[in-house]
């Protein structure tokens, strides 16, 4: 008796475009001219598990990229926003499913894209997740909220992380989404970029300027969390960053970006001009320095208990701290070249001041500078 109600319902209601729509998408019944509810009872078992589940046939023709339906559909029914048993519309279905057109079709027609399911995911939940840019893209020029939480309490920058979706990362980065949301173990997009070593995602959301303080609820900041899981680079694009932004506060009447003839990175530096910076920072390092020198210069530059920790958890044996000191100093470069000072001078006075003046000897004898002139430049 319930099948034969679903069934007449569905006629009822829509057998001036229902017939045209299933048959496009390939569902057991025949032609608008032909269809009736006597002919067989084959269509109505075809129909058994969408009538379950709640879907109209706009979720039908939307989920199985049927734009002509759709299109139907929409000119000659005023419902938009009809959600089946899963609290999903035909656009979250649409977008679920890739289809593009159909998305399009939906959202210029006026269906709301902020609608939640009942696993609390907008539309943008699954394109992020699967990294259909196109898709991404439609959906935030018709206004997406971009910080939805799921039941895990992850939003689409979440997923898009997750899965090294770069276009995604960057849509949902110009729509203005917040980079700073948490998930439910409190985790930032940067806390998940760093644990899973995505090197090119973590250079994006350093650039973008994140709250690198948040902790996660094991007390792990970004950087704690990179030097855990033993990602070298990662710890060390973080303290740049660190240090870049700390040094843009403590200079607020700059509040400009910094630019060069090279974009700002927070990766490791492979110019040929910083070649000869390099080299010195390897000698000093590898040859001259004691254990414990570099700490103290770390200490001279600002360094925080945090940052040195974090370089120090690398362990390569017994004369592990020649590696450490080979990267404090490339981290010091970077920030030394950003502030514009002379490499050569603020070196030496640091080695002097620390007490290795064998070391500040060899710089002193050395003249080096970057191999470009930063330039200032606002709203870059």
């Amino acid at each position: 008796m319930d099948l034969f109600v679903c069934f007449w319902c569905t006629y009822l209601h829509y057998t001036p475009v229902f017939a045209h729509m299933c048959l496009s998408a390939h569902l057991c019944v025949t032609p608008a001219s032909e269809l009736k509810v006597k002919h067989s009872l084959m269509p109505v078992v075809s129909l058994l598990p969408f009538c379950q589940r709640g879907d109209t046939p706009l979720h039908l023709a939307a989920s199985n990229g049927h734009l002509d339906a759709v299109q139907l559909l929409l000119q000659s029914f005023d419902t938009r926003d009809e959600v089946n048993m899963d609290g999903e519309t035909a656009l979250y279905q649409a977008a679920d499913n890739g289809q593009e057109e159909c998305v399009l079709a939906l959202l210029e027609a006026g269906c709301d894209p902020d609608i939640l399911t009942m696993a609390k995911c907008s539309a943008l939940h699954p394109v992020s997740e699967r990294g259909d840019t196109s898709i991404v893209q439609i959906v935030l020029e018709y206004k997406a909220f971009t910080d939805f939480q799921n039941q895990h309490l992850a939003a689409p920058l979440h997923l898009a992380v997750k899965n090294s979706h770069i276009p995604v990362i960057h849509s949902l980065l110009d729509a203005g989404c917040n980079i700073n949301v948490t998930d439910k173990r409190s985790r930032t997009a940067m806390h998940l970029a760093a644990e899973l070593a995505r090197i090119e995602v973590v250079e994006m959301l350093l650039k973008a300027g994140l709250d690198l303080t948040l902790r996660d609820r094991q007390g792990k900041t970004a950087l704690g969390t990179a030097a855990r899981a033993d990602e070298v680079i990662i710890v060390d694009m973080i303290i740049k960053a660190e240090r870049y932004y700390a040094w843009k506060t403590a200079n607020p009447e700059l509040n400009e970006s910094v630019h060069s003839e090279y974009p700002l990175t927070f990766k490791l530096d492979h110019r040929f001009g910083t070649r000869q910076l390099r080299s010195m920072a390897w000698r000093l390092a590898y040859k001259l320095l004691k254990p414990g020198d570099w700490k103290r210069l770390a200490e001279h530059w600002g360094f925080t208990k945090d940052q040195v920790s974090a370089i120090e958890e690398q362990w390569t044996g017994q004369h592990s701290y020649q590696e450490h000191g080979n990267r404090m100093l490339l981290i010091w470069l970077h920030g030394e070249e950003l502030a514009q000072k002379s490499p050569a001078k603020e070196l030496y006075q640091g080695l002097i001041l620390t007490g290795n003046t064998k070391a500040a000897g060899s710089v002193d004898s050395v003249n080096f500078s970057f191999p470009c002139k930063i330039i200032i430049l606002s709203n870059i």
